[in-house]
């Protein structure tokens, strides 16, 4: 059955291709040729267009395409309290490509203070008329997992217990704020329990000195006191994604290692789980979500390629993941944004919306 909430059974992850205005923009700004209001100005203007064509598409819900962000994690975590971002010695290593040298640290005391991005949804919300405007951040766990103990000042927190205790408090306090501002959406977007099924990065994890096991654990208790005493009335997703940069990836490997902890302990809305290829296994681990209210929204259209999918195929694969779970509790979405960072993904905007349009198509035929 269809469903007047979040998630819907024809969802998006959230970003989108940068438009040819924007990237000029960003050009003009970062020249001295127009100053931080005329940049604004142009991307209202095309997030205002991206919203109509969500809607246009037939989607009950729109995001802003993180039209104002070079990166899908750094911009936020740059806006907090006690968080400096730096240009680092070498980007993030996709698979045969890597990203700008971009980094950050934590020099003092976490926060979330006045968030720039608070602004950003409420201009969302202004003008998404009928359908539900989501906010999309990176997970908590995004913060440790890169730069581990050696990006924390020991100075400010000697003891990661309390660096993970005032991590959690931030989010808290973020959930609290974006509710304040209108929004009763927000996803979660977490490269990691994606790290934590691939055999290469838990060799990677462990040669570094921490433990898959315990940094799971550790990422599902902050997740849960993040989330604790929500509105009843908000919805919080998470993403899973294995890596998405110029349609390359970083991890590989089934939700097998990590079901039991994520979907079976973290009492989150709803998991949008990567399935567009082989490398994220099987359906098996969906029996670790919970009956109920919890959703899986499966990413089984792919926004790294242009190629569309057979419907048929992908309406098979539906039916094959309710073999696991309630077809009451799957929705469909992309496998990831189209657009992770500025750069964007290896296809044109015509085929960002054709995937989107046959997200919705597949949704009302199975539902």
């Amino acid at each position: 059955m269809q469903r007047t909430t979040p998630p819907f059974r024809a969802d998006v992850v959230g970003s989108f291709l940068r438009p040819a205005a924007i990237k000029e923009a960003r050009k003009q700004f970062q020249a001295g040729e127009i100053d931080a209001v005329q940049l604004r100005a142009v991307e209202d203007t095309e997030i205002r267009r991206v919203v109509d064509l969500q809607r246009e598409a037939g989607l009950q819900v729109v995001t802003d395409g993180e039209f104002r962000r070079a990166w899908w994690h750094f911009d936020f975590f740059e806006g907090l309290e006690g968080v400096e971002g730096y240009d680092a010695v070498q980007g993030i290593q996709f698979n045969g490509v890597q990203t700008k040298a971009r980094s950050i640290k934590v020099v003092s005391k976490l926060g979330f203070g006045s968030h720039p991005m608070l602004e950003d949804f409420r201009f969302l919300k202004s003008i998404s008329g009928t359908a539900v405007p989501k906010m999309t951040i990176p997970s908590p766990s995004v913060m440790h997992f890169r730069g581990g103990r050696n990006a924390i000042s020991k100075d400010v927190y000697p003891d990661l217990k309390d660096y993970f205790d005032d991590l959690a408090q931030v989010y808290r306090d973020a959930i609290k704020a974006f509710y304040d501002a209108g929004c009763r959406y927000l996803q979660l977007d977490d490269t990691v329990w994606a790290y934590l099924c691939s055999e290469d990065q838990k060799k990677q994890i462990r040669e570094r000195g921490d433990s898959p096991e315990e940094l799971a654990r550790t990422y599902a208790d902050v997740l849960n006191k993040a989330i604790a005493g929500k509105p009843d009335d908000l919805v919080i997703g998470l993403h899973v994604c294995r890596g998405n940069f110029r349609s390359t990836w970083i991890s590989e490997g089934g939700y097998e290692p990590v079901a039991e902890i994520l979907f079976g302990g973290v009492n989150i809305d709803a998991f949008f789980l990567e399935y567009d290829n082989e490398r994220s296994g099987g359906f098996e681990p969906l029996r670790f979500i919970k009956k109920g209210h919890q959703q899986a929204v499966l990413g089984l259209i792919t926004t790294k390629s242009g190629e569309l999918e057979l419907a048929k195929t992908v309406e098979a694969r539906i039916a094959e993941a309710a073999e696991y779970l309630d077809i009451n509790q799957i929705c469909l979405s992309p496998q990831c944004g189209f657009a992770s960072t500025e750069e964007g993904n290896s296809l044109t905007e015509a085929q960002q919306w054709e995937k989107l349009k046959l997200v919705v198509d597949i949704a009302a035929r199975v539902w």
